[in-house]
């Protein structure tokens, strides 16, 4: 009988932790609306949406309010080629010039997976596009800015790098369309939708017309004439060019999110384990380390306990699976810099508690904010002693660092650039970051120190060796 008893008391405690994490982070970060969604053992165990979706309308948000999933796509395209490639239809390993004609020379030997994990080289497609709106600017046609984009060099030798780019995506989808003959959103609707089924995930931007949408907010500084205001909530307007979609054109709801992923770990979208497994492996540098991503998916947790998979977008959207735990958590946003990835292993911690330690960023979030950001160094080198497996990463570190400078938490920024140069001082790329930190911060001295280190052990570094010369130049 007690068991009987304890089991919703204990739901409704997860529940009551899940919203104080919300109702925090959201006050934190001025986040007008929230949708969240968690699949623990197959199926959905909680679905909650706080706050407002339409600030101008004061309309909340609803389980049925759509928000733009942003990157989060292109998990769905990684599905779509992994499908393909279940079929026999696609090999991983294939230059693209197997499934695409009309490649530049230097593009061709580029195989699939290295445009799946963002290690090709390719010039980005998006400074062919507005970078006030994402529309396709003065070139106006696709085939425009396809030609124009093969005149562009590689931007660095296949496979000795990650870089994150539209284009990769934007040629998976092509190599979609060759091989299914049909659109890659006709076949994103029949392989993957109505499998599910999706009531509530489609295509579209701020152009079109969808039901129950959540429009974009992102904060910004206006100058009065005097000086800088106070971040203002504004509204974003946004395009997604139809055939550049793969890689960032779905929205969605947490639960029809939270649907998919039980289907895909149920064998409804992926017919075999062995491809799940691959898809969520790493791929490898011409070097064989392994990337930081795994195909199609940019969140990649491969620890030794509570391994995790997920991918962020529009640094509004984040989710997460953990496959050896059978939880998953969804957060869903509508304001562009809320970064729900810092504080989902929280919430996931909710339902598993020894996800928070297993994970280096949120235990170390967690705890400096009781005890202080300053106090990072300290924290961690206890920490190491007591806990060899507190590895923090270094990539990790300097994009939470790089997200909370961009929404003003510029002391905690500082002391997390910091904590990297103690944790990797061999890493020319630490020194970079917190001489661009130790700049914005009025700290010039200590940010020519910092660009002088990192331009030593790389030289390289053109972009640090013009910010040096700029900064020497203002003192002169």
């Amino acid at each position: 009988m007690s068991l009987i008893v304890s089991l919703p008391s204990f739901a409704q405690d997860v529940s009551s932790g899940v919203d104080e994490i919300i109702n925090r982070e959201m006050s934190i970060r001025r986040i007008p609306g929230v949708q969240i969604a968690i699949v623990q053992n197959g199926k959905i165990v909680l679905s909650k949406s706080y706050g407002v979706s339409s600030v101008q309308d004061n309309i909340p948000v609803t389980n049925t309010t759509i928000f733009p999933l942003n990157s989060n796509t292109k998990i769905f395209t990684g599905v779509a080629i992994m499908q393909l490639v279940e079929q026999g239809k696609i090999k991983l390993g294939a230059p693209i010039n197997t499934y695409l004609d009309d490649l530049p020379l230097e593009w061709q030997k580029i195989t699939v997976d290295q445009l799946l994990i963002h290690i090709s080289g390719l010039p980005d497609i998006l400074q062919l596009f507005d970078p006030a709106t994402g529309n396709i600017g003065p070139l106006r046609t696709e085939k425009a800015i396809w030609e124009k984009l093969k005149t562009l060099p590689l931007d660095f030798k296949t496979g000795e790098q990650f870089s994150y780019n539209q284009t990769n995506y934007y040629l998976l989808g092509k190599i979609i369309e060759k091989i299914t003959g049909q659109s890659f959103a006709d076949f994103f609707e029949e392989k993957q939708f109505k499998t599910v089924p999706l009531k509530h995930t489609l295509f579209g931007d701020s152009r079109d017309v969808i039901p129950h949408y959540a429009p974009s907010y992102s904060y910004r500084n206006f100058f009065d004439g005097k000086r800088a205001s106070q971040d203002k909530l504004i509204n974003n307007y946004y395009e997604f060019p139809d055939f550049s979609r793969t890689s960032g054109g779905l929205n969605s709801t947490s639960e029809d999110v939270a649907r998919w992923i039980i289907a895909l770990q149920n064998g409804e979208l992926l017919q075999k384990s062995s491809t799940l497994d691959l898809m969520w492996s790493p791929g490898t540098f011409n070097n064989g380390t392994p990337t930081d991503w795994v195909r199609g998916w940019g969140i990649a947790k491969l620890r030794k306990h509570h391994k995790a998979v997920g991918m962020s977008g529009g640094n509004r959207s984040a989710l997460l699976i953990y496959p050896d735990d059978r939880l998953s958590v969804i957060v869903l946003t509508n304001l562009g810099g809320s970064s729900p990835e810092d504080f989902i292993e929280e919430i996931a911690g909710c339902y598993i508690p020894d996800i928070i330690k297993a994970d280096p960023l949120t235990y170390l979030r967690k705890n400096l904010q009781k005890i202080g950001f300053e106090n990072a160094i300290d924290f961690v080198k206890k920490e190491k002693k007591q806990n060899p497996d507190f590895n923090p990463k270094e990539s990790e570190l300097n994009n939470w660092a790089y997200r909370m400078m961009a929404t003003n938490q510029q002391k905690e920024a500082l002391e997390i650039f910091k904590l990297n140069v103690y944790l990797f001082p061999d890493s020319w790329n630490v020194y970079d970051s917190y001489g661009e930190i130790l700049l914005k911060t009025g700290d010039k001295n200590k940010a020519i120190e910092m660009y002088k280190k990192s331009i030593q052990l790389n030289s390289d570094n053109e972009n640090g060796k013009k910010i040096l010369e700029q900064i020497q130049n203002s003192k002169n």
